[in-house]
């Protein structure tokens, strides 16, 4: 399932239809509206990619097609891979600060100070 996800949030345009279904569901008509640069067609092979990778849940009343977000496999992408890479990255972060801070103190300027003139 990861890949279909990356997948469909590879496109910008696919990123630009979540965003869109962040603020509600809307319909495949309103999505039509909201990107004049694609036809009604383009527009639906979109959704079809994302509804495939789960990320668009459709429901349909009478002739509307509704799309509403699901973030839950962004979720569970971020939780299996990119929080694996982010806490390294905050663990070199968090050394880098107490080394920085470290430096500022007045003792260890002092210090420093000393040892390059000794």
């Amino acid at each position: 399932m990861d890949d279909r996800v990356w997948k469909a949030l590879a496109d910008s345009t696919r990123r630009a239809v979540l965003d869109a279904l962040a603020d509600g569901p809307l319909t495949t008509g309103d999505l039509v509206e909201r990107f004049p640069e694609l036809c009604r067609t383009a527009v639906m092979k979109h959704l079809d990619v994302l509804v495939e990778a789960n990320l668009v849940v459709p429901r349909r009343e009478g002739r509307q097609r509704w799309n509403d977000l699901n973030p839950a496999p962004i979720q569970a992408v971020c939780d299996r891979w990119v929080s694996r890479h982010v806490s390294r990255l905050a663990s070199a972060m968090g050394r880098l600060k107490g080394l920085v801070e470290e430096q500022q103190r007045p003792e260890a300027a002092a210090a420093s100070a000393k040892s390059r003139k000794g």
